[in-house]
């Protein structure tokens, strides 16, 4: 079930992302002149270090508009993730999916309850809040060269560019003697919104300089009320058509023209509506007038929001739920591993009880 809907949001963020080419997400973007600035592209790592990534772990939208098709598997494995691959030995991913489900069963009753999985769902995303924390030690090191603890924006700059393959000396030396920048269309679009989201991550009073902290809501705005509410007009500004700053249902599953091109894709795209739709009018639209404004998709988008936590815990006990007892048992979870992992494992049910 589960590979089918990975599937359909995959493909929902490729032709969606047509239309947000030029955001900052776009982290593999190259300049495309022949600037005498250039020279070897930098590593990935290095990259990834200083741009805001555009898969919020723990959230269930991108910051593109996008649904965040791993977030069941985040906020039920947390960091035990990674361990459940398509490859790893049926039986041992077993036995690691019996003992979370124990340590979700706080009461012990051999069932986990909505309240359990509520606790255990904020539980594993502040686990998510506090590895963002770690790694922005590091991130901010790499970017604040004189260890002053402050970033300036023009350093925030030359780090960038370097990572994009131009010199860093060369272009340190012209921003210092104020000199003209020669840079593709594509990456000063890139740059510019950098900018946009610098300046909302800069506390008052402004001065363009960033602290740790402050470095952390940049790279992470689920970590500040204030980038979550641009991160929110983000989202509004790319998807709203009429220019309302709200969203109708039908500019949040609004597909491209000419995205859909034989039969099977028109199936994949009605399924991939399908979720969208629901995603829209049962959890986001939380008073049900078929519009979503900023607040409501503020409050969707908070990762420590209890309700939608909640809401989430209900929602993830409802697929698996067979004997429809708003629980769920140790069996189910087994059986329906795909949704809880993201793994095509083996059908458990066939073999749970050797467990025991």
């Amino acid at each position: 079930m589960m590979s089918r809907q990975a599937f359909l949001c995959s493909l929902g963020s490729l032709y969606l992302s047509l239309l947000f080419v030029f955001l900052l997400m776009d982290v593999y973007a190259r300049p495309a002149n022949n600037s005498a600035l250039k020279e070897k592209p930098a590593d990935s790592k290095d990259e990834n270090e200083i741009l805001p990534p555009d898969h919020l772990n723990g959230v269930k939208m991108e910051m593109d508009g996008h649904l965040n098709k791993e977030f069941h598997q985040e906020v039920f494995l947390g960091k035990e993730m990674e361990e459940f691959e398509e490859d790893s030995e049926p039986r041992k991913n077993r036995k690691k999916l019996m003992v979370i489900f124990s340590k979700v069963d706080i009461n012990n009753d051999k069932k986990i309850s909505a309240k359990e999985m509520q606790r255990w769902i904020m539980e594993k995303t502040d686990e998510h809040f506090q590895e963002a924390v770690e790694e922005n030690k590091m991130h901010f090191r790499a970017v604040d060269p004189d260890g002053d603890g402050h970033v300036s924006w023009d350093e925030y700059k030359i780090k960038f560019l370097a990572s994009k393959g131009f010199n860093e000396k060369e272009i340190a030396e012209k921003i210092r003697n104020n000199e003209e920048l020669k840079i593709d269309e594509e990456t000063q679009e890139v740059l510019d919104n950098l900018k946009d989201r610098w300046y909302q991550a800069d506390n008052p009073p402004p001065d363009l300089l960033l602290n740790e902290e402050e470095f952390l809501s940049f790279l992470h705005p689920e970590h500040s009320r204030g980038m979550l509410k641009f991160m929110v007009k983000e989202i509004i500004r790319d998807l709203d058509q009429d220019g309302d700053k709200k969203l109708t249902l039908s500019e949040f599953i609004s597909l491209p023209v000419g995205t859909v091109e034989n039969q099977q894709a028109q199936d994949i795209d009605d399924d991939w509506v399908k979720d969208r739709r629901k995603e829209f009018e049962d959890v986001i639209d939380s008073n049900h007038d078929g519009i979503v404004t900023m607040e409501e998709l503020e409050e969707y988008m908070d990762p420590m929001n209890e309700y939608n936590a909640l809401n989430e815990a209900k929602q993830m006990i409802a697929v698996a739920d067979e004997n429809q007892n708003h629980h769920l048992e140790l069996e189910e979870i087994l059986k329906y591993s795909e949704y809880f992992t993201g793994s095509k494992l083996m059908d458990y049910a066939r073999n749970v009880h050797e467990e025991f």
